[in-house]
């Protein structure tokens, strides 16, 4: 896994296709192809595929004027 990022803003992400896990604030969220997943401002994240092929997501942020588009965190 990655350096846990957090958005100064609101995550959609649509998962294209696969399988992903995230992590939101320390809970497991598992997502397919077809679902969607919204991470709210400031959340903790990650994310991993843990499906058997290739995954692939759409996301879209919503962030605050002037803010970086991430923030990664130790």
């Amino acid at each position: 896994m990655f350096p846990e990022p957090h958005a100064p803003g609101e995550e959609i992400i649509y998962v294209l296709e696969g399988s992903l896990e995230y992590e939101v604030n320390g809970k497991p969220v598992r997502v397919k192809a077809g679902d969607v997943l919204f991470v709210p401002y400031g959340a903790v994240h990650s994310a991993r595929n843990v499906g058997e092929g290739s995954a692939a997501e759409l996301a879209t942020y919503v962030l605050e004027k002037g803010k970086p588009l991430t923030v990664f965190v130790k």
